[in-house]
């Protein structure tokens, strides 16, 4: 199992990347000699030489501290434009998300992340299917991505529409690939769209069974992660306290 990191409180200077901020310097994180990060580097953009030194675990954490700092109110002030600039001519994002469609829950802002720092793959419900696992795959085989993180969060309505048994054009296969966590999610309480600690429950056992169906659904990244090259995760993001849970 890979050692966890702390990562000491970034600075403002120079409007440095987030990523690069996090990283810190070798010796703080105890990697001086070890093929560690550099001095953080004065750039708008995440290079592949500096993506590729962080191993997942650090990237998570990097998306931890980034929600603290948005919790707190304290997100890094950064120049889109050159971030924009910076990263035209190519890109090197650290991780691939799976997040919900919902307009409360932009994984880039609750985590305080910027231009070219991840892929974004958005659906109600935050569901896998054969075109999300393959960009997945581009994310992480062919792009260099290290993480691949799936975040339902509460209260989310694709979740109470499977409860309810909406029905509506396509949407109804989509909701049809959130049931299976209806049913395995175990709940004394009242089993109804009504009851949001049911949804919230539902919700979670959606993103556990998605990123099981990631591994079983993608041989190339279930060998990825064997290897150790890459980690696949699950969170909840809360909407009214804004925190993001990482899920064991």
């Amino acid at each position: 199992m890979r050692q966890k990191y702390e990562h000491p409180r970034d600075c403002n200077c120079l409007g440095r990347r987030n990523f690069l901020n996090m990283a810190g310097s070798a010796s703080a994180l105890g990697l001086a000699g070890a093929g560690g990060f550099l001095a953080p580097a004065y750039a708008d953009a995440l290079s592949k030489a500096q993506r590729d030194r962080m191993t997942p675990d650090q990237i998570i954490q990097v998306m931890k501290n980034g929600n603290q700092r948005f919790r707190r109110g304290e997100r890094k002030e950064r120049n889109y434009l050159r971030e924009q600039k910076a990263s035209a001519s190519g890109q090197y994002p650290a991780a691939a998300l799976l997040t919900c469609i919902d307009s409360r829950a932009p994984a880039e802002v609750i985590m305080d992340l910027g231009i070219g720092d991840i892929f974004n793959c958005r659906v109600a419900g935050n569901v896998e299917n054969a075109d999300i696992l393959g960009s997945l795959e581009f994310a992480c085989k062919l792009a260099g991505a290290k993480v691949v993180l799936v975040m339902g969060h509460t209260a989310c309505g694709a979740i109470k529409g499977a409860i309810d048994n909406a029905e509506l054009g396509n949407l109804t296969g989509l909701l049809s690939k959130i049931k299976p966590a209806v049913e395995a999610t175990k709940y004394a309480g009242e089993r109804s769209a009504k009851n949001y600690d049911f949804v919230n429950a539902v919700a979670r056992t959606n993103v556990e069974m998605t990123v099981a169906n990631i591994r079983k659904g993608s041989p190339i990244l279930a060998e990825l992660e064997s290897k150790d090259s890459i980690d696949i995760a699950g969170a909840m993001y809360n909407l009214e306290t804004g925190a993001v849970e990482f899920l064991a």
